[in-house]
């Protein structure tokens, strides 16, 4: 009996040492929370600037007439394409063919004129000391002279004339897309007036004005003369539609802004594009991007940093296995990315996934990511093993549950109280 009472009491003295270290286990103890990092460099990165932009005819024509009358045709088809020189409008000729008749014979009398003057003179000249006076040959070469005068008189107004017959023909003098008519057959132009009879709009190539504020160009400036902006040798810009869609055209710099504007702040730079498909129209509102030159920075994900209230850039690195959140400079964007000028420096470890819940000096775990195509943070891919994570055995704590152990009884069994089987008489066991 006294034996089977030291081996109860060592039973349950065993019990409570082995439940020891499960209560000895700090209370509401986390591990540290994982994060997505990666390394950062210092890299050369384009810096582009986006612009708001307005598209304009590289050339834009009103059609006035430059001689009076009545219209009589219109000879085009509004909104087709028509080359320089295509006939648009017939005014009333008979009048001018009138005037270019009576010039001709203004010019035919003055070449008689001419002939007359010019054979009185010669014998004049030869009869000079017998029988004519040096006063007579010089009256003589004076009435050549305006003879000649006369005639260079009329052929002016000829061709005077000629080209007002000619302009009663009104052309266009660049190729475009030609409007509506803004008169109609049966109406009186005169010449020079006001209002246009038509226009023509040239929209291949077209040029598009981008307005950049003039505190962002000093900016610019600034950067140049520290050497922290290297310019392009040319400038482009690229396009994006109104429908969020990129012009498939690059465009080339036509003339840089000299002026800043009194009523917006910003200067005003023209730009060229190719249209073949007529896709820009003149008034249409676009956005261009402008690469400006190559700044050496560091690329940060706008996922990755954070603004406070007042608009203060910063982001969160890891140091030593702690997060530290570092203040940052950003010069502009590139591809969802800040452009980082100061706050970070090479060999750095950012945090860009895990940022929830993040406080300044907190343990963190480390785990290594990068960006896909798409901007995604994928976890890094790690080396493959000998075999595969699947036919790995089971370790004991991760035993299957579908295999109970052969020994033990039935659910709905009760269990045999050993105490209560063996015969009270029965010697107990050492």
């Amino acid at each position: 009996m006294h034996k089977t009472l030291l081996a109860s009491g060592a039973a349950l003295a065993g019990a409570v040492l082995a439940a020891l270290p499960a209560t000895a286990q700090p209370a509401g103890g986390m591990p540290p929370k994982q994060v997505g990092v990666l390394e950062v460099a210092r890299q050369s990165v384009p810096r582009v600037v986006t612009l708001p932009g307005r598209a304009v005819a590289a050339s834009d024509t009103a059609i006035r007439p430059r001689v009076g009358g009545i219209i009589t045709e219109i000879l085009y088809t509004p909104g087709q394409l028509i080359e320089a020189g295509t006939p648009m409008f017939r005014i009333e000729e008979r009048t001018y063919q009138a005037n270019l008749a009576g010039a001709e014979a203004q010019v035919a009398s003055a070449r008689a004129q001419v002939t007359q003057a010019q054979s009185s003179f010669e014998r004049t000249q030869q009869l000079l000391g017998s029988g004519t006076t040096q006063a007579q040959v010089e009256q003589a070469q004076a009435t050549l002279d305006q003879a000649v005068a006369g005639l260079q008189s009329a052929e002016a107004d000829l061709t005077l004339a000629e080209a007002d017959l000619e302009w009663t023909t009104v052309t266009t003098p660049i190729s475009g897309f030609a409007s509506v008519a803004a008169a109609s057959v049966g109406d009186l132009v005169t010449a020079g007036q006001a209002e246009a009879m038509a226009t023509v709009t040239q929209l291949d190539p077209i040029e598009v004005d981008m307005y950049e504020p003039s505190s962002r160009f000093l900016s610019v400036l600034d950067d140049i003369n520290d050497g922290n902006l290297r310019l392009n040798d040319e400038l482009n810009a690229v396009l994006t539609l109104e429908n969020g869609r990129e012009y498939q055209a690059v465009g080339e710099l036509v003339a840089p802004g000299v002026t800043v504007s009194t009523s917006t702040g910003s200067i005003d730079t023209r730009f060229r594009f190719d249209n073949p498909d007529n896709l820009l129209l003149p008034g249409m509102f676009l956005r261009g991007q402008v690469e400006l030159g190559v700044t050496e920075a560091f690329l940060v994900s706008q996922s990755a940093a954070n603004r406070d209230k007042i608009g203060n850039l910063s982001a969160w690195v890891v140091v030593d296995g702690a997060v530290q959140q570092r203040p940052l400079t950003e010069d502009g964007s590139y591809q969802q990315q800040w452009i980082v000028t100061e706050g970070l420096e090479d060999g750095d470890i950012l945090v860009v996934d895990g940022l929830t819940g993040l406080t300044e000096g907190a343990e963190v775990v480390s785990v290594p990511v990068t960006f896909d195509d798409q901007g995604v943070v994928r976890e890094t891919a790690a080396p493959d093993a000998d075999a595969p994570a699947t036919d790995a055995p089971p370790t004991a704590d991760a035993a299957p549950a579908e295999s109970p152990a052969a020994d033990a009884p039935p659910a709905d069994m009760p269990a045999a109280d050993p105490a209560a089987e063996a015969p009270a008489d029965a010697p107990a066991t050492e």
